[in-house]
């Protein structure tokens, strides 16, 4: 039987996620999933791809707001604030209006990263589209690379470690859902699932940057797992690991919850 064995959400977009035991769905991914964002001062998106000094930021929700902690220094951040100021941002190929929020907390960012950089929020207006090559008219994300979940099977990183010299968390791959009683790589070909009466649709796999090899603890990056994965997890000159889901419905979903496959993808391009 598949069942749900982890769930994440990561408020600030390349910064360290936090782990749930329940996760509630919104019309955009799990509630508060990287509806926040650092900018750089062309207004793109900040990542631990070029700045791997943000997987040390530790995040958490409280009830006001979220928290970010970096050594002994933290800063709050409302989640109600009075700043209405409005810009565009780029993030990939696709630009999307975002909010400011406030310049001491800008400041914050900017002095533990060494980079002038802004924080922005996505506000419920704010729709981006997934694309739609892959997903259907209506579907939308959010600050996320592409679409509203990521879903890998324990069996597949069990599988992965195996290969490897030193295992490593599932923390390098940042996923949103992980689910335990699956073959290796079995999420590969899900077309349709429910979990706990939400249908959940496979749309594409997820092609790897570079993220998987730095260390979420340290920062380091090293050449591990990416040149592992090479050897047998490459298809286009491109690195696969994961499955990246859309939705259809809103609810809770839990730890624990069954996973009900509906339909498998037969097409070749989810064949790695």
């Amino acid at each position: 039987m598949l069942k749900v064995s982890e769930l994440y959400i990561y408020p600030i977009k390349s910064l360290a996620g936090i782990k749930l035991n329940r996760a509630e769905v919104t019309d955009r991914g799990f509630k508060h999933d990287r509806r926040w964002m650092l900018i750089d001062e062309n207004n793109r998106f900040l990542s631990q791809r070029e700045v791997a000094l943000m997987a040390l930021l530790k995040v958490s929700i409280e009830d006001a707001g979220v928290t970010v902690t970096f050594n002994k220094t933290s800063i709050q951040i409302p989640f109600d604030f009075e700043n209405q100021e409005f810009i565009s941002v780029e993030i990939w190929d696709d630009t999307c209006r975002a909010q400011l929020i406030d310049k001491n907390i800008d400041k914050w960012f900017s002095d533990i990263l060494g980079i002038n950089c802004r924080l922005v929020y996505m506000p419920d207006e704010s729709l981006r589209v997934t694309d739609p090559r892959y997903a259907p008219a209506g579907s939308v994300t959010s600050f996320a690379d592409a679409y509203p979940f990521l879903l890998i099977g324990q069996a597949s990183l069990d599988d992965l470690n195996s290969r490897l010299d030193v295992a490593i968390p599932m923390d390098r791959f940042r996923p949103n859902i992980v689910i335990t009683g699956s073959e290796p790589y079995q999420e590969d070909l899900i077309d349709e699932i429910t979990i706990n009466g939400i249908s959940f649709s496979g749309v594409k796999l997820c092609a790897r940057c570079n993220i998987p090899t730095i260390d979420q603890q340290t920062a380091r990056a090293s050449k591990e797992p990416s040149k592992t994965m090479a050897k047998y997890r490459l298809k286009n000159k491109k690195i696969y690991f994961g499955q990246n889901l859309i939705h259809s419905a809103t609810g809770l979903i839990n730890v624990g919850d069954e996973v009900t496959i509906l339909s498998k993808h037969t097409e070749d391009r989810f064949i790695v």
